[in-house]
């Protein structure tokens, strides 16, 4: 292998060594409290070399945890903008989607929440929520099925419900109220209950 082909794959995998100690370290401390020290020794590589890589802690935030972002509300715009699909499959989307990817990532709400109500304006553009509450074929569907509500009401409580148990589970696994398998079943139960209440909720006048 050529030298320079070796020297581009060194730098290829240290990059991605300093990406994914921001990911730990910014999940678990936010971005206020992260130092760069905190990413260079979660990585294992002195803070000089960091800074080669990445200039700034701005700029690995941007780089790195905005794609947390992308995660927690793409499911809501990929899933809302689809005009072929059903307000019913369109709820069961959205609830099944979110389980699979808090339950792969069960510290994700806490950190997105924290980090929003921090700098609420950082993440506008990047969630696109302007355009699916004004744009959105789910809107235009809830506004048929219930023109008496308004339908930023739905979305509030479809996440809500979805989301809250996984903010309660450090709490519920610390007081032994549940263990990870009594809490995996609560969670798994919720992807019939959540659309069953909503059904109910979209026929109520």
């Amino acid at each position: 292998m050529a030298k320079k082909d070796t020297e581009k794959e060194a730098d290829s995998s240290t990059e991605e060594k300093i990406r994914e100690a921001a990911r730990v370290v910014f999940m678990k401390k936010g971005f206020a409290a992260t130092r760069t020290r905190d990413i260079a020794e979660e990585a294992g590589i002195n803070l000089a070399l960091l800074n080669y890589y990445f200039r700034s802690k701005e700029k690995l935030f941007e780089l790195v945890m905005f794609e947390k972002f992308q995660k927690f509300f793409g499911i809501i715009v990929s899933v809302a903008h689809d005009s072929s699909l059903s307000l019913d499959k369109k709820v069961e989307l959205f609830v099944n989607n979110y389980i699979d990817l808090l339950t792969e990532n069960p510290d994700l709400p806490i950190f997105v929440l924290s980090e929003i109500r921090d700098k609420p304006e950082r993440f506008v553009s990047t969630t696109q929520l302007k355009t699916l509450l004004a744009e959105s074929s789910f809107i235009k569907q809830l506004r048929e099925k219930r023109d008496d509500i308004n339908p930023l009401q739905f979305i509030i409580s479809l996440l809500g419900l979805t989301v809250v148990p996984f903010l309660m589970r450090p709490l519920l696994l610390a007081s032994g109220a549940l263990d990870e398998k009594a809490f995996t079943g609560i969670v798994e139960e919720r992807r019939i209950w959540i659309k069953k209440w909503f059904n109910a909720f979209l026929k109520t006048r």
